[in-house]
């Protein structure tokens, strides 16, 4: 049997138990990656079970990864566990629709909380570990940050979203080149999925239907109309390019956006 590209690398995804974030820890774990599965759920929580039974060489860690003295513990863990990182998935985010005058600042601020700030904690906690990783493997370890199209392009009443999801973008180029022109053997990469079957988007056309006096299926079904294969994705096709990214097959790609939207932004 030949070996699996992740063979022996040591993965963190946050937010990991629902969505895109299963699925990536799904991707990484059948690629050969020892995955450590972070999100708000207590250990012992139905979901987290669920995923430790069904994702092989699994574990998982509570983190709130709004909170940098919780991603310092989990540091600590990992660190004291394995002594280094291989790849980080910065997937924790949440959306946020309407009109700029209608979105409140608490509301604005939470928002940049979850889609910009756990991508600057995770980065900055972890670079000295995925250093460390990367120095012991042939192209360095690997950052991937979970943006989106909507950091690529403006849409009506998605402000606050392009806003965070558009940060994650050039963060990542920002550190991409940081760490290339110092030497350090860490390559950044963003991911920049279109329209994706999760629960989260569910909810959030559900609060955009509700606002507008129609249904949130008739709006998703809108939106796959919207996009040239006329579907959404579904969370693995997303999960399947991060695996690439993580690995070395992903050599000398860093700085780089990589959009898996079925052909949404080539209109």
């Amino acid at each position: 049997m030949s070996q699996k590209r992740l063979e022996g690398r040591i993965a963190l995804v946050s937010g990991g138990l629902r969505g895109i974030g299963r699925a990536i820890s799904e991707c990484l774990a059948s690629d050969g990656a020892k995955v450590i599965v972070t999100d708000l759920d207590d250990s012992e929580a139905p979901d987290v079970v669920a995923a430790l039974k069904a994702i092989e060489n699994t574990s998982y860690i509570k983190l709130d990864a709004t909170q940098e003295d919780q991603w310092i513990t989990a540091r600590e863990i990992i660190q004291k566990d394995y002594g280094h990182l291989d790849i980080l998935v910065n997937n924790v985010g949440a959306d946020l629709t309407g009109k700029v005058q209608d979105i409140a600042l608490a509301d604005w601020r939470r928002l940049m909380t979850l889609n910009v700030d756990t991508v600057f904690l995770g980065t900055k906690t972890f670079q000295p570990l995925l250093a460390k990783g990367g120095a012991t493997t042939p192209y360095g370890s690997s950052i991937i940050n979970i943006s989106s199209i909507m950091g690529l392009v403006g849409m009506s009443d998605v402000s606050a979203y392009n806003a965070s999801k558009g940060a994650v973008r050039l963060f990542t180029k920002s550190n991409a080149l940081e760490f290339a022109d110092a030497g350090v053997p860490i390559r950044v990469n963003s991911v920049h999925p279109g329209f994706v079957e999760t629960p989260l988007l569910h909810k959030g056309m559900e609060r955009w239907a509700a606002r507008e006096g129609t249904t949130a299926q008739s709006l998703i079904d809108a939106m796959a109309q919207t996009t040239p294969f006329k579907r959404l994705a579904q969370p693995v096709e997303i999960g399947k390019v991060v695996a690439f990214l993580a690995s070395d097959d992903a050599s000398y790609m860093t700085g780089s956006e990589v959009v898996v939207d079925g052909g949404w932004t080539a209109r």
